[in-house]
């Protein structure tokens, strides 16, 4: 099922990102559910079994660590609810089923601080409340799926009426046709379309390159590690080798099943006893299993001490000083992350943590720490030369994904970290691997919406202050500031009284379409005009890749002489998507 949903949603992708709002070239809520969905189905791949229990814990893991966009953080819940429920069941009946939808729409719903209805929100909720409702009446799941399938159809089909935005362009909701796509998946699966094994061994041959199709994705996955790479003097330079004190780094797991007369388990006591000579413990067990990582003076002693509960299965041990050696040799300064979440099924957000590499005494780590996320070289060297720590390649179109969050907050050493996601539509996936490493570290979403409400707060981010004043400095910095974008129209529409034809150049203030004009400088002219309350604010000019050097002259030209008193800065950010972004400050 999840494969032929999964399939669905890819081959109609496409179709879904044309369905976002505004007629801007950014549409990618249905790139951003493909993604995730596809991360979900490779993590399936690597660890199915014939418990659905166990199969939908391992398609929630690699949702959430894949989870790109609002759209795919929601996705990412539903199933994250479902694998919840279905847990400690082999099979599900109807009525299990349906309790399970439901589950998925109580955890989307918490996770989203502000639920928005007529959205894919609505469309799951609507579904799943069915689902309940049927399940009284039929214990034929393929029957129950037909049912939420309809409802889910008939619900998407009224979003308009409960979104006003969605009525006004004439669209239905993205997210919400991104999962009715997957749930006509899973009906197709259920009722043998094209031959159920026929079916299912089309969709895993063609879902394995969906993953790695755009080319951005790629990108994106591994500018933690290249810019953290291009900083030699960070972490690693600055410790001494000999002074890493449990120098055994040791991950294995105990199986409690194979050990004989294996002695009761008493978790704070096997900690406590680990303690003696070791740190950075993290315990995970269930019935089956016991997911161990330690950092040791003495790993004999740690295998005597684990043998008492079972056999020891999968064991991993490196010697840190010598990986720090090498490191420094080679002049790197990251480690190689072992695979995150190998082998337990268990609940994701404890399998996020279980991996983490050992944190520097708090004395070793710098007071701060920032991530932030950046499309077009130019902006990424602007807040480099703030003190941003990682800049994630990303924005519209690019939406890094919780599992890369993750990786950059670990590759930063730092008691506090802050992320500047600047883009409405990343806010959710950066809060989520906060929320999977709160144990771990101390992180701090501001949730910046554009580049420069982002730039904005890192110049109000000052090292001397404490991190609840940094935080009221920065959200008052974003609150502050206006932002612009120019771009092209993909299609006919009106909007706010205003009528856009395809081709023509857009002007957007805060999100919101303010103008259209015949020519991009046109299209500038009309939307600083409005942003320029007072004439004497700080305006900042960040020219993108399409745009040449004569056509921003003429543009700065035209402010310094319409607005003499306004203080003007122009930067190349070289972003795709819009020709121009503005900040405008008092």
């Amino acid at each position: 099922m999840v494969l032929a949903g999964a399939e669905q949603l890819q081959q109609h992708a496409e179709h879904v990102n044309s369905l976002n709002v505004f007629p801007v070239p950014d549409g990618d809520t249905g790139t951003n559910m493909n993604l995730t969905m596809s991360a979900g189905v490779t993590e399936l791949k690597r660890n199915h079994s014939d418990s659905i229990g166990h199969s939908a814990g391992v398609l929630s893991k690699g949702l959430l660590m894949g989870a790109r966009g609002n759209s795919g953080v929601i996705t990412s819940q539903l199933f994250r609810g479902f694998g919840r429920y279905a847990a400690p069941y082999d099979e599900l009946n109807a009525m299990q089923f349906a309790a399970a939808l439901q589950t998925g729409v109580d955890a989307a719903y918490k996770a989203v601080v502000k639920p928005v209805e007529g959205t894919i929100l609505t469309v799951a909720k609507e579904a799943a409340k069915h689902a309940v409702f049927c399940a009284r009446r039929t214990n034929d799941v393929t029957e129950l799926m037909e049912q939420v399938l309809l409802k889910a159809q008939e619900t998407l089909s009224q979003t308009p009426e409960m979104l006003p935005v969605l009525k006004q362009v004439g669209v239905v909701d993205s997210g919400g046709q991104g999962l009715v796509y997957i749930y006509e998946g899973f009906l197709r699966y259920l009722k043998g379309i094209q031959g159920n094994a026929e079916f299912a061994g089309a969709a895993i041959a063609r879902q394995a390159p969906a993953a790695a199709k755009p080319e951005a994705a790629s990108a994106v996955l591994n500018s933690a590690a290249h810019a953290f790479a291009e900083r030699p003097e960070l972490a690693q330079s600055k410790i001494e080798t000999e002074d890493i004190e449990y120098l055994y780094d040791m991950e294995f797991f105990i199986n409690r099943q194979l050990g004989g007369q294996a002695a009761s388990f008493d978790e704070d006591e096997f900690r406590k006893a680990l303690s003696i000579n070791g740190d950075s413990i993290i315990i995970i067990a269930d019935d089956e299993l016991i997911k161990v990582h330690v950092h040791s003076k003495a790993p004999g002693d740690v295998l005597n001490l684990a043998l008492r509960y079972g056999e020891i299965t999968q064991i991993h041990i490196l010697n840190m000083r010598e990986q720090h050696r090498d490191l420094l040799t080679t002049g790197l300064d990251i480690a190689p992350m072992p695979e995150l979440f190998a082998g337990l099924p268990a609940d994701p957000v404890e399998h996020s943590r279980e991996q983490a590499p050992a944190t520097p005494p708090a004395d070793e780590l710098a007071p701060y720490g920032f991530i932030a996320v950046a499309s077009g070289q130019g902006i990424a060297d602007i807040f480099k030369s703030l003190g941003v720590d990682v800049v994630l390649s990303g924005g519209q179109t690019m939406n890094p994904s919780t599992e890369d969050f993750v990786k950059a907050i670990r590759s930063i050493s730092a008691q506090h970290v802050y992320i500047l996601p600047n883009n409405s539509n990343i806010v959710l996936a950066a809060e989520q691997a906060r929320e999977l490493l709160e144990d771990e570290r101390s992180v701090t979403v501001i949730p910046s919406k554009s580049i420069p409400q982002g730039i904005s707060a890192a110049f109000a981010f000052s090292e001397e202050e404490t991190s609840d004043t940094n935080t009221g400095s920065m959200m008052d910095a974003i609150a502050r500031v206006k932002s612009g974008q120019v771009t092209h129209a993909v299609r006919d529409t009106a909007i706010d009284d205003i009528n856009i034809k395809a081709g023509q150049y857009i002007g957007i203030e805060n999100s919101k379409i303010v103008t259209a004009a015949d020519s991009i400088l046109a299209a500038c002219q009309e939307l600083l005009s409005k942003m320029l309350i007072n004439g004497d604010e700080i305006v900042t000019v960040l020219a993108g890749e399409q745009t040449d050097s004569s056509l921003t002259a003429e543009l700065a030209d035209w402010i310094g002489e319409n607005y003499p008193d306004a203080e003007v800065e122009v930067h190349q950010g070289g972003q795709p998507v819009y020709y121009y972004l503005f900040s405008v400050e008092p």
